[in-house]
């Protein structure tokens, strides 16, 4: 089996080639006026000092428990700037003392008993492919260990119902076994977070994923029919329907709980047949404001394009997509029913009423994998492994997203762009352009998802970056927009950001919903709120 990388995003064996190292190096050295640039080496597991663990395993649940260093190491962090960032610099001041892999429910219900018994916090991991803390296991000192709980053995599809167009799926089925096996019966799930190659069912419930659809079916939500969790309480399982009006949604509940109640073991969940028909094309702007009024009209127009993404100009030009003189909206339809072309015709009308200028070009099946709309695919395939590459040489290349309604829409950008841009000169001494692109779209709103790149060193990377996650946090919620459209919450968006943004009356009722799933407070505490009765440092506060 390939071995995931401890320190970085996908397995061991995937690094940049020599030639790309040397262009980042010189790009940096260009950006930053500097005469060297240093990187770190890669760290080695044997390089690595950890604390011994500090609680030891049942002796009946023995065999579903691993303290190997290599695991953990690898269920840390997730896969965040300062993750990546710690990971390199060898700082794993409170890896889990224990991995457990349950082989099911009924070990998840054991391993959860003696942990509420023991004290014992239980972080739930999925693939560890969170960027906001959502994984991590410092806990602070109110628990007497801390163990990461890892769902890989859970990951079947356990019942196809092909009249209903439905699958009953374990939680921790990884995104591409999960359409491997859908596509067998010629079924998907359409839904392809940027994470979906290291990322499980239950992670996207549990967090609230968004997909690559950009209208319509965009987050997970709008394909859960029923769900299975197991808390120290017992078993939350709601019945499987197409929808139902009797009072709030149980499912709800559990969908964006990121694991502070319990396990999503199973979920029923709404499929698609595989699409058949394709049309797309990229459409170009010379004014802003005119692409923005044009995906405005697409999304209010009820034609509910699969991708419908706006680039701007350097956003365009950084992602290998234009030469940095327009902006881009990157549009395509898709269905396994009927020909999408009208749908797409339609699309450009309204475009070239904002005058927009496109060509259209041949529609083949992988049309939508060429041109500058391919060239951005790639490109944002590609990003988490040069980002890496970055953090190496203590370089903060970063992302923020949020949502927005439409009446706001147009100044919120320009101000956010602006307001991040000083708050990164302040910080760091050197100007930083942030970019923006436009990820989904609502007839009512919606999510510009922001790249930013920040001067730092080795030394400094991870107090610079808190210094701007902080302020990025505090500049989203400010202007009216949410602290995350679907990067979800974990610890790292609670400073500043949730915890100003979510009611007050409603933080204590999740809090009593918490004590009654989760009384003794061990399951993912710090994420989303703080357990009753015990206090959790945030890392994102310390010194």
């Amino acid at each position: 089996m390939r071995v995931r990388k401890f320190w970085g995003w996908g397995y061991a064996d995937e690094l940049l080639s020599d030639e790309e190292e040397k262009k980042i190096d010189k790009r940096i050295a260009s950006t930053f006026s500097l005469d060297e640039v240093d990187r770190i080496k890669i760290p080695e597991v044997d390089e690595i000092e950890i604390q011994k663990p500090k609680i030891k395993c049942p002796k009946n649940l023995m065999s579903l428990f691993s303290n190997e260093k290599i695991e953990r190491l690898n269920h840390s962090y997730g896969k965040s700037f300062p993750d990546s960032a710690r990971s390199l610099l060898g700082e794993f001041d409170s890896p889990p003392d224990l991995v457990c892999f349950p082989k099911s429910e009924g070990d998840i219900t054991d391993i959860l008993d003696w942990a509420s018994s023991n004290d014992v916090a239980v972080i739930p991991y999925g693939g560890g492919s969170s960027v906001c803390g959502g994984v991590e296991t410092n806990v602070g000192d109110d628990y007497k260990g801390v163990v990461s709980l890892d769902m890989k053995n859970l990951n079947s599809i356990i019942d196809i119902d092909k009249d209903s167009r439905t699958a009953l799926i374990q939680g921790g089925i990884l995104g591409p076994e999960l359409e491997s096996q859908l596509k067998k019966h010629d079924l998907t799930m359409r839904h392809y977070p940027q994470s979906f190659e290291f990322s499980t069912l239950g992670g996207w419930i549990a967090t609230r994923s968004g997909g690559h659809y950009a209208t319509l079916y965009t987050h997970i939500d709008d394909f859960v029919e029923s769900l299975k969790m197991i808390t120290p309480s017992g078993t939350y399982e709601t019945r499987r329907l197409p929808g139902s009006g009797a009072g709030p949604s149980p499912d709800r509940l559990a969908i964006g709980s990121e694991g502070i109640m319990g396990i999503i073991t199973e979920a029923s969940m709404r499929l698609q047949d595989r699409p058949t028909f394709r049309s797309s094309t990229t459409v170009e702007f010379e004014k802003y404001n005119d692409a923005l009024n044009a995906l405005k009209e697409i999304s209010q127009s009820g034609l509910f394009p699969s991708n419908c993404r706006l680039l701007d100009s350097n956003e365009a030009l950084f992602n290998g997509a234009g030469d940095g003189t327009k902006h881009l909206l990157i549009l395509a339809f898709e269905s396994a029913d009927h020909d999408k072309s009208y749908s797409l015709d339609r699309a450009l009308e309204l475009a070239d009423m904002n005058n927009g200028m496109y060509e259209r070009s041949p529609q083949t099946p992988e049309a939508h994998r060429s041109g500058s709309s391919g060239n951005w695919r790639n490109s944002f395939i590609r990003a988490p492994y040069l980002r890496e590459s970055f953090t190496r040489r203590g370089i903060i290349q970063d992302t923020f997203e949020t949502s927005i309604t439409w009446d706001k829409a147009s100044n919120f950008i320009n101000e956010v762009k602006e307001l991040t841009s000083k708050e990164i000169l302040k910080i760091t001494g050197k100007p930083s352009l942030v970019t923006c692109r436009i990820t989904h779209s609502y007839p009512d709103g919606l999510a510009p998802y922001f790249t930013f790149g920040a001067f730092a060193t080795p030394k400094t990377m991870i107090d610079v970056w808190k210094d701007i996650k902080l302020a990025t946090n505090e500049i989203c919620v400010s202007k009216q927009g949410t602290v995350t459209h679907h990067h979800a919450v974990g610890r790292d968006h609670r400073p500043y950001g949730y915890d100003k943004q979510s009611p007050e009356l409603f933080r204590e009722v999740l809090k009593s919903t918490k004590a009654t799933l989760d009384p003794k407070g061990i399951m993912n505490p710090g994420v989303l709120i703080d357990p009753k009765g015990k206090k959790i440092e945030n890392w994102m506060l310390s010194v």
